[in-house]
């Protein structure tokens, strides 16, 4: 008969995969470094395969350990559920969210306040990354992309698609009657750019184009941010007009903050997605979270101050 591994050993291996050192998951067991890297050898010679790569005092996973990874982080979880319900101690559920670094830090992390008010205590974990992220080495539960081509092998869906708009502080536009598009090229512009990793932003050239203006050299001067957060915040705060994405601005010019010079919009060319990993599908939380967070993005999308505008453009 084949001896199965110990409880005992994939516990270790599972806070040490998911710790990042044998170290860290020592502390977290209260055991040495070496029972950690013992109780793995075990379990290694037992199941014939390595689950750690250790190289240069590091241990990086195989192949089949991070196959393993998420099982059994995702049965410990429930083991854990199970003993607190038999306490009676509280049970908090843990939600690990991943969003682009000016959607996690500049809007979503504004918003997290309602989710919880409404659905009771979880322990979230923000994360504001770049695509692409690993589902399982960092036990991601749903992430929040613009563009649907990064995670074709996670359950993936389009919640939204969003437009840039022209924005500015009221002060640089006030006393100005009758407003017209071209007259942006004489305000100070403020361009965004993702870099060479990100998906391609609409520039301040593609908006004149479509708006049927030749701005001349005027589209290429001006401020330039590399997070639509940044460019959002340098416009706030009177230093010229950006084109910002709705669910971005939708808040600032409800407030007052912001105001829409002109209508004309440009679409982005590609929608908001939601990417949720097979493991956390049935996740009671992660559901909640889902249908949450798509409204949340709705709500700015289609706030009336962009969407009557445009109607009355069109």
């Amino acid at each position: 008969m084949v001896a199965l591994p110990s409880l005992r050993g994939l516990q270790a291996f599972e806070a040490a995969a998911r710790c990042g050192s044998f170290a860290a998951a020592a502390e977290e067991l209260s055991i040495s470094a070496a029972a950690v890297s013992q109780l793995i050898r075990t379990i290694e010679d037992q199941m014939s395969r390595k689950l750690f790569h250790r190289v240069n005092r590091r241990a990086v996973l195989t192949d089949a350990g991070r196959e393993m990874l998420p099982r059994l982080t995702t049965a410990f979880e429930e083991i854990g559920s199970v003993s607190r319900e038999l306490s009676g101690a509280e049970f908090r559920s843990r939600l690990v969210v991943s969003a682009p670094p000016s959607m996690a830090m500049g809007w979503l992390s504004t918003r997290l306040k309602s989710f919880v008010a409404s659905h009771g205590a979880v322990d979230i974990s923000l994360r504001g990354e770049d695509d692409p992220v690993s589902f399982d080495r960092d036990l991601i539960d749903i992430r929040l992309s613009y563009g649907r081509s990064h995670y074709r092998d996670q359950a993936t869906e389009d919640i939204v698609s969003d437009a840039v708009y022209p924005v500015c502080a009221p002060g640089m536009v006030s006393g100005i009657g009758g407003f017209e598009g071209a007259a942006l090229a004489g305000l100070p512009l403020i361009h965004t750019d993702w870099g060479p990793t990100g998906a391609s932003f609409p520039s301040w050239r593609n908006w004149f184009e479509t708006a049927g203006i030749e701005p001349g050299r005027a589209s290429q001067r001006g401020l330039s941010a590399n997070s639509s957060r940044a460019a959002l915040d340098l416009a706030i705060s009177g230093l010229g007009v950006a084109l910002a994405q709705g669910v971005f601005c939708a808040e600032a010019v409800e407030d007052g903050r912001l105001v829409r010079p002109v209508a004309q919009a440009l679409e982005l060319r590609q929608p908001y997605c939601l990417s949720i990993p097979q493991r956390s599908l049935r996740r009671d939380v992660v559901a909640a979270f889902r249908q949450w967070l798509i409204q949340e993005c709705l709500r700015s999308v289609r706030s009336p101050v962009l969407i009557a505008k445009q109607n009355a453009n069109s």
